[in-house]
């Protein structure tokens, strides 16, 4: 029998501080374009401190978001115990009440990738509040930490299904208008070159940020 090959806990740690470092370059790129897409967007952008429109209902995350908001956790924790104790208890009780209904493996939690469980997927806790919202002032708790879907809602983006923009913004925007606000997303290819770096160690699959939390 071959002998198995190991990682060694210095390369180990090396990929995770390169991952880190990556991820630091991404959030560099992805918070540029949002301040040029909400400038492009001006009047039409509704997006506020305390509006938490987008933080209702459950979506998937990449491996690169979960390793995010593990980051974030731990980091409040060293500054705030009581509050980053109160993003896990969110976060154990929004499985607690959902775990159930979850299209993916409870022990990892990975979606699975099945038409069916991707379908099943689409009407998952709809009606949650994220964990990381404070329910009080509908402010996130990881705000610098949250993942990449949250960072582009609110001003046009170009999808395969078309443009996609957030049901507060452009309400009173002509179609003319909201194309004239897009600004193609940036930062998509340095994302899935991280994303296959990290899976290649932890495995591959996207989950949600309530199993990010408690995973870290």
């Amino acid at each position: 029998m071959k002998p198995r090959v190991r990682q060694s806990r210095s390369n180990t740690e090396g990929l995770e501080s390169k991952i880190v470092q990556g991820d630091r370059e991404l959030l560099h790129i992805v918070d540029n374009w949002l301040e040029r897409a909400n400038q492009r967007g001006g009047e039409h952008i509704a997006c506020r401190p305390g509006c938490a429109q987008c933080c209702l209902g459950a979506f998937a995350i990449s491996r690169v978001d979960a390793q995010r908001l593990q980051r974030g956790i731990i980091e409040l924790a060293e500054r705030d115990h009581a509050r980053a104790q109160r993003v896990l208890e969110r976060a154990a009780e929004f499985l607690e009440r959902n775990a159930e209904f979850f299209p993916g493996d409870l022990e990892t939690g990975i979606l699975d990738s099945s038409p069916e469980a991707e379908e099943v997927f689409e009407e998952f806790a709809n009606d949650e509040l994220c964990p990381a919202l404070d329910p009080e002032t509908k402010m996130c708790d990881l705000y610098a930490h949250r993942p990449m879907t949250c960072r582009v809602f609110g001003p046009p983006v170009r999808t395969e299904g078309g443009v996609g923009v957030c049901e507060l913004c452009f309400t009173k925007a002509t179609q003319q208008e909201i194309a004239a606000a897009e600004v193609p997303l940036e930062g998509e290819a340095e994302e899935a070159r991280l994303n296959r770096e990290l899976e290649k160690t932890v495995g591959k699959g996207q989950t949600i940020v309530a199993f990010a939390l408690l995973g870290a």
